[in-house]
């Protein structure tokens, strides 16, 4: 039987035995979903395992719920899929986040580059950070995965780059859509030759990539991919990329 599944932060339950609901999370149960009492849920908390749980109380303020059982959750495929992005507009970012929870990225890493649409780490208001993090909770309820996807705070594309394959099971993949000798299904198949445990994907905003960014790409070990003869968008771009390497690597199979 599939239940409705809502996300509670683990450090917000004192007691799983019997769970306290209120604030926007008890308005939504009640009043979007309709539920009352009897009714049962799950809480995923950002662990590897889902919570049931059957309402036992409820009033116009809040809930309580107590707890019937809970069960594992599948463990997230390998590779584990890092987006870096060069920041574009700002709403463009709360589109990708979303989808790229359903598809089960597992950190988003935003840095500014040379034609980035936000220059400075430091235009990104904490209002936007709430926001990115309430757009991560409500697609992880949605998609029913157990872990959180990560947000990290922006960086310049340098300090990007010098944290990148510090781990030999790590690899890169950099679309450009400039001059490229390497297609995108030959360069797949060659990171699928290593088995990495981590991938990370390189993703311009709407300006794409300058061409000293594109030298610094391979002095990290990091050639330019093409993506077909079509320029994307660049929510397009991350969608479409997530979406081959996952079905590529049987994520999606």
């Amino acid at each position: 039987m599939a239940f409705r599944r809502f996300y509670i932060d683990k450090n917000e339950i004192q007691d799983e035995a019997s769970l306290h609901v209120k604030g926007d999370l008890f308005h939504h149960i009640r009043d979007v979903c309709r539920f009352k009492v009897g009714d049962q849920f799950e809480i995923l908390n950002g662990e590897p395992r889902a919570l049931l749980y059957e309402i036992s109380q409820m009033s116009n303020r809040d809930l309580s719920a107590r707890k019937l059982s809970e069960r594992p959750l599948p463990a997230p495929e390998k590779p584990a899929v890092t987006l870096a992005l060069s920041l574009p507009k700002l709403p463009k970012v709360d589109w990708i986040i979303e989808k790229c929870v359903e598809l089960g990225v597992a950190e988003i890493r935003p840095f500014v580059s040379d034609y980035s649409f936000l220059r400075k780490a430091s235009e990104i208001s904490p209002a936007r950070l709430t926001r990115w993090q309430k757009i991560t909770e409500a697609a992880t309820q949605q998609s029913g995965r157990g872990d959180l996807l990560t947000v990290h705070p922006a960086i310049t594309l340098e300090e990007m780059l010098a944290s990148f394959n510090r781990n030999p099971s790590t690899a890169g993949l950099f679309p450009y859509e400039g001059e490229a000798q390497v297609r995108l299904p030959q360069a797949i198949q060659e990171i699928k030759k290593q088995n990495p445990e981590h991938l990370w994907l390189f993703v311009g905003s709407e300006g794409g990539f300058s061409p000293r960014e594109v030298e610094m790409f391979g002095k990290h070990g990091l050639k330019p991919v093409s993506m077909g003869s079509q320029i994307l968008r660049v929510e397009t771009a991350c969608v479409a990329l997530v979406s081959v390497i996952k079905y590529e690597c049987g994520a999606l199979c």
